[in-house]
């Protein structure tokens, strides 16, 4: 079945739009619930029901257990095949076999995972089958846009379908679990694993887990479809200093409440199942040997009753911190503080029992933490069948079905960023007879699928640019390739191949430059300290516009980058992503207008490095500057460069143009569980259909402490036809306006509030007064 370019009806059917007024609530409370004794009772998921029968399994078998046994259970290894990490021990088939291992990681295909299976079974003395977990980040065998670049889709059906599409083709090669969604907030873009989150802001952030965990965990995680999802990483690792990976993070409780743990909050009540700890150290304690937050925050307050992994020998990495002595002490501290499960250390395996046996850990402890585990091998079926996952036939007609292909194609769309197009460059016009394509990512399949791309094939089933656009022009339109340009750090000075390329563009009606970073720039352990261009991209940009032929900047990259000379000179850029196995088709769909761009960015461009961190909702300061406004020598300002970003937060351009309609609230007051609506008509005013996202922002004008200068707090993606109308309605209530007070509690305050509902965050064309009453 040849790929089409056609949405799937699922996804179709997501976006259809019923009756001519969209209502959207606004979810309540992601901020810290208050304090255990007023927590409210915690959202269930379908996973947490009371089972009888299986308890009364789960004692017996616990019984039975041996102290080694329980250890096994709480310890993961990771087979030969791949590994993320420095490999701490090997010989797994034989501690699977002692019963020494519960859990394997990076090993896939049905074939595989049931000969492993196979050893747990048949040849432990109580036959325990393992836990199959692997990276299924944006994909398993289909590779969708990275995360960031799902994120940029704003559109939550089509991050929920990737997700199943991902938990399908992974559970047809014998995974039960995947190590994501990444729900960390970042406003770094140095920091490398920007690409594997949702971006900057809490409120999306905490959306797009929720659609996540729907996506891989389904409703019934008895079906072998699915696979148990995890919250990453427990917490606030996003916000590592200097965005340079695994370094220390250091904040406010406040801040940590109210901007880092919502998202986190968001999967736990969409009934994630496991979480993992975070590499870094949260103001001065390690996460993995957090009580604070495994326990007291985790357990407590948001009542999760799933299970806690570490991340890769992050209980080993104690003793580096400085907060551990040895490795027996790593592992007391981690299992007392809320660890669950010891991914790759050996710390449990090596010395749990001891530690049992001495005192110093209970075994009521890991008796809990064992029931834990076999919990979710319970629920997912593997006591009932242990190969249930493990099936070549279902693998076989599984894996990369034309519909999910077509998914990849369409998701991908929908993630691309319009940042710029100047005199309406975009889309390539039908009289163009000559397009030249330039640049080191316009043909490089290994780069499309982008960083924690799985299982994904990097050599033969990528689409690239090229491709795409040769497939696209048809019959009498010439399509010249050029690589150009190298995007090698250490090729900077080079001109190598600038005369063919700057002979293509010459030749040619309009020029296609793709350009970004390689995949591996991104991703874990790839921070950078400068965002630009990387090797000598930017130089044979300015040559391409030196021709003054009409140039595309195709952006692909996992971060913001800085593109300043760009934004001033290329009439069109759209912002690409790397867009996964589909992606060159999706490329194409695009810059032809067979797909009208709608993604809006999830993350601030900065104009350069100086600015970062910078995000749309920082708190403002006592000198804030005004551009524009003389004698403003001494205020919150820089002496080169304006303090706004290059694009916003919430940016993105179409096609088309959309006009808003004054804002319309029901009152202009809000009481405490008194519901208020602000409404607001959307016309498509240009030629084209298209769809907008339609972006709904406050801000508390005076607080107990500095209130942020703006928030979204609600966002609806429509879709209008030229010339259509429709009414979109947010609801809001005394609970969307709270925040952790002066005080350390969670609740709103009275007072004045500005509301805006617009296309971006730097939209400040609709906007009304409301204040809430005591």
């Amino acid at each position: 079945m040849p790929v089409t370019g056609k949405a799937p009806f699922a996804l179709l059917a997501s976006i259809a739009l019923l009756g001519s007024t969209a209502v959207i609530p606004v979810t309540p409370g992601f901020g810290q619930d208050a304090p255990a004794s007023q927590a409210q009772s915690p959202a269930r998921a379908s996973w947490e029901a009371a089972d009888p029968a299986m308890e009364k399994f789960l004692d017996e078998l616990i019984a039975k257990m041996t102290l080694e046994e329980k250890v096994g259970q709480l310890t993961q290894l990771t087979s030969d095949w791949e590994s993320t990490g420095p490999t701490m021990r090997e010989g797994y088939k034989n501690d699977i076999r002692a019963g020494r291992v519960g859990s394997i990681f990076n090993a896939y295909t049905a074939e595989y995972t049931r000969e492993l299976q196979r050893i747990a079974v048949e040849e432990t003395r109580l036959g325990i089958p393992l836990l199959f977990g692997y990276d299924v980040i944006h994909g398993h065998r289909t590779i969708f846009p990275i995360s960031l670049g799902e994120a940029a889709s704003w559109d939550m059906k089509a991050i929920e379908l990737a997700a199943r599409i991902s938990a399908q083709e992974a559970s047809a090669e014998g995974i039960h679990w995947t190590f994501a969604p990444m729900v960390d907030i970042a406003r770094d873009p140095r920091w490398g694993r920007v690409s594997e989150g949702a971006g900057e802001d809490t409120y999306l952030g905490s959306r797009i887990a929720e659609a996540n965990v729907r996506g891989y965990q389904g409703d019934d995680l008895s079906r072998p479809d699915t696979i148990l999802a995890t919250a990453k990483h427990f917490a606030a690792y996003g916000a590592a200093e200097a965005g340079r990976d695994y370094n220390t993070t250091d904040m406010s409780m406040r801040r940590l409440n109210d901007v880092y743990l919502p998202p986190f909050k968001a999967a736990r009540d969409a009934g994630v199942a496991t979480f993992m700890t975070a590499f870094n150290e949260l103001n001065g304690i390690p996460a993995t040997g957090s009580k604070m937050l495994l326990t007291d925050i985790l357990r407590d307050q948001w009542g999760f009753n799933g299970f806690v992994v570490t991340d890769y020998t992050s209980i080993n990495e104690m003793i580096p911190h400085g907060y551990s002595v040895d490795l027996a002490q790593a592992a007391e501290q981690a299992i007392n503080a809320g660890v669950d499960m010891d991914m790759q250390g050996a710390a449990f395996l090596d010395h749990l029992k001891e530690l049992v046996e001495s005192g110093r850990v209970s075994e009521e402890t890991v008796d809990t933490a064992v029931r834990r585990v076999l919990e979710m091998k319970y629920r997912l079926g593997l006591f009932e069948d242990p190969y249930r996952y493990s099936d070549e036939a279902r693998q076989k007609a599984t894996l990369y079905r034309p519909d999910f292909l077509e998914a990849a194609r369409d998701i991908a769309r929908r993630s691309m960023v319009l940042l710029k197009n100047e005199g309406d460059t975009l889309p390539i016009a039908a009289t163009a007879r000559s397009i030249a394509v330039i640049g080191p990512l316009a043909d490089s399949k290994t780069d499309m699928i982008g960083s924690w791309s799985a299982a994904g094939d990097r050599q033969t089933r990528p689409i690239t640019p090229l491709q795409g656009i040769r497939e696209r022009a048809g019959d009498g339109v010439t399509v010249t390739y050029a690589k150009g340009a190298s995007y090698a750090f250490e090729d900077g000075d080079k001109t190598d191949g600038f005369a063919e390329a700057l002979a293509a563009a010459r030749n040619s009606d309009v020029v296609v430059a793709v350009m970004g970073e390689r995949w591996d720039m991104t991703g874990e352990a790839a921070s950078r300290t400068s965002l630009d261009l990387p090797g000598n991209q930017q130089a044979l940009l300015e040559q391409l516009v030196a021709t003054g032929k009409p140039v595309i900047l195709v952006l692909m990259s996992g971060r913001p980058n800085t593109i300043p000379w760009a934004a001033d000179h290329v009439p069109a850029i759209l912002e690409a992503w790397y867009p996964g196995t589909q992606g060159g088709y999706a490329v194409a769909d695009v810059l032809f207008g067979d797909y009208n761009p709608s993604g809006k960015l999830p993350m601030t461009f900065p104009r350069n490095v100086g600015q970062v961190p910078i995000y749309y909702n920082a708190d403002n300061t006592g000198r804030p500057y005004t551009p524009d406004v003389h004698g403003q020598k001494y205020r919150s300002r820089y002496l080169n460069t304006p303090n706004e970003p290059q694009w916003a937060f919430g940016h993105g351009l179409s096609y088309t143009s959309f006009a808003y309609s004054p804002v319309t609230l029901s009152s202009d007051t809000i009481r405490p569980g008194q519901p208020l609506t602000a409404s607001v008509t959307v016309t498509n005013t240009g030629a084209r259909d298209g769809e907008e996202v339609v972006q709904l922002y406050i801000r508390d004008l005076v607080g107990s402490v500095v209130r942020p200068v703006r928030q979204l707090k609600g966002f609806e993606k429509i879709a209008l036809k030229a010339g259509e109308s429709r009414t979109v309605s947010f609801t809001l209530t005394d609970a969307d306006l709270a925040f952790t007070r002066a005080d350390n509690s969670f609740g709103s305050e009275p007072g004045a509030f500005k509301l805006w509902i617009g296309t971006s965050s730097d939209d400040n064309g609709q906007e009304a007064d409301f204040t809430l009453t005591q």
